[in-house]
């Protein structure tokens, strides 16, 4: 199976969805990130936080949903931008849901503010990775519409 983290610009929310699904995936799963306008450029301070946590990086790169090399089977946008767009025709019937997370790249503040920030973003992803990865994935995936459900309950998990 494979997963699309989708984000508007793919710098920083994105990125840390599919590093952190990656990290803790099993075997046959993988995870994607893609934006619909990227900006380009990897947000540095998501690559520090990911880097500090080690969880590998390397190969990543801000890339648009127009270049992704496969089609995915399922699209978690993880912002509100994303989640409002149409997703490519090419994408066809994949399982969509949306995991919401506010974007600490625009967070403005002390350096203590905003890597608090990014800390949350982060700890918000992994909570709900690891819930999607504790499924029983093998028969959710027989159930697309259980599937959804159980995704989208996911979407509204926020850290303790």
């Amino acid at each position: 199976m494979n997963v699309l983290f989708l984000c508007t610009g793919n710098s920083c929310r994105s990125l840390i969805g599919e590093a952190v699904f990656n990290h803790l995936a099993p075997p046959g799963w993988r995870a994607l990130s893609a934006g619909s306008q990227p900006m380009g450029r990897l947000n540095a301070r998501a690559l520090q936080l990911l880097a500090d946590k080690s969880i590998p990086t390397g190969g990543y790169y801000s890339k648009s949903w127009d270049d992704l090399p496969l089609t995915p089977d399922i699209v978690v946008t993880v912002c509100a931008s994303a989640a409002g767009e149409t997703c490519p025709a090419y994408l066809g019937p994949v399982l969509r849901t949306h995991w919401g997370v506010d974007d600490p790249s625009h967070v403005e503040g002390t350096k203590e503010v905003v890597d608090a920030a990014f800390e949350r973003a982060y700890a918000i992803l992994r909570g709900r990775i690891e819930a999607f990865l504790a499924l029983p994935l093998e028969e959710l995936a027989r159930d697309r519409s259980r599937f959804k459900q159980a995704l989208d309950r996911i979407g509204g998990l926020l850290p303790a």
